[in-house]
């Protein structure tokens, strides 16, 4: 299994929860995500599959478009892994450390 960088995490966790965002709502959203690093991180995970996004343009709003990102298929698969994974970890560590 391929592991998620604790910013993919992060994010994967981010859109779980709220269906879609954009990179601004993120970093709002956590304290560990930094407004420099997120769309790097974005569209490291959008060409590894993770997320989606697409433009969504506010009438109301004269600027540009904004990118909004969701999780994609792959994302879930890697978040629901790693999750299984740590509830693993940790239920071994309430053992004692036997596996």
């Amino acid at each position: 299994m391929k592991k998620l960088s604790a910013k993919e995490y992060i994010i994967l966790d981010l859109l779980r929860s709220s269906g879609e965002m954009y990179g601004l709502e993120m970093v709002k959203a956590s304290d560990k995500l930094k407004r420099g690093t997120v769309y790097v991180t974005l569209d490291r995970m959008t060409d590894k599959g993770l997320v989606k996004s697409r433009q969504v343009k506010n009438p109301k709003d004269a600027g540009l478009p904004r990118r909004v990102y969701q999780i994609a298929g792959h994302g879930v698969t890697l978040l629901r892994a790693q999750d299984a994974f740590e509830a693993a970890l940790l239920g071994a560590s309430n053992l004692g450390g036997n596996l």
